[in-house]
């Protein structure tokens, strides 16, 4: 229930998201959402899978990394617990975790990432091309995601600089990458400037 996530954990200061970028990045693919929350059709989905009893896992996240990062991976392990994926936590400090994370050590866990680059190939390029340390890709693909099209489309879009034809490649491959489910996107947060009167600031993307 990604809203419910925005609402509460976020306290509003975030927008629910079912794909990499806003639409405020190149890349962003319009229309493109999360699936609607539906506790029915996942017990559903569960029992066509073998699963009508549900099964046991642990979540992992970061613990003062991101904001709220704590109490969303809490929300996550409540909604699943809801449908019978009963979830455990377990959180730590960023180093220990990524280090833990990198070597594959969870089945399910968090992660943040902001698109340096301003478009859709940074998350695509880290997050989900299959891990190829000589190419430098995947380098954050923990899960180890992989997919043949997925990567194509990365590769060619990363060496294009026709803006039209990159555009489609980012837009493709991260349409091909959320059906996958290669990861679950669940918002898109705020970033928060407090500011005296006399100061005026224009901030970047």
């Amino acid at each position: 229930n990604r809203q419910a996530i925005v609402d509460r954990g976020m306290e509003g200061q975030a927008i629910p998201s079912g794909q990499l970028v806003s639409e405020k990045l190149f890349g962003h693919v319009p229309g493109l959402k999360a699936d609607a929350y539906d506790v029915d059709g996942a017990k559903k989905l569960l029992t066509e899978a073998g699963y009508p009893d549900g099964f046991n896992i642990t979540i992992h996240g970061p613990s003062g990394r991101y904001v709220n990062d704590e109490k969303i991976v809490q929300a996550v392990a409540q909604m699943l617990t809801r449908i019978g994926i009963v979830s455990k936590v377990e959180t730590a400090p960023m180093g220990p975790y990524s280090a833990r994370a990198s070597k594959q050590e969870f089945s399910f866990f968090m992660v943040g990432w902001g698109a340096s680059t301003g478009e859709a190939s940074s998350p695509l390029r880290s997050l989900l091309a299959t891990f190829n340390r000589d190419k430098g890709l995947g380098a954050v693909n923990w899960g180890r995601y992989g997919n043949v099209k997925v990567d194509y489309l990365i590769e060619q879009a990363l060496q294009q600089v026709n803006d039209d034809n990159r555009l489609f490649m980012l837009q493709e491959a991260t349409k091909l990458s959320m059906q996958d489910l290669g990861l679950m996107p669940v918002h898109f947060q705020f970033t928060i400037w407090a500011t005296k009167k006399n100061v005026a600031y224009t901030p970047r993307t």
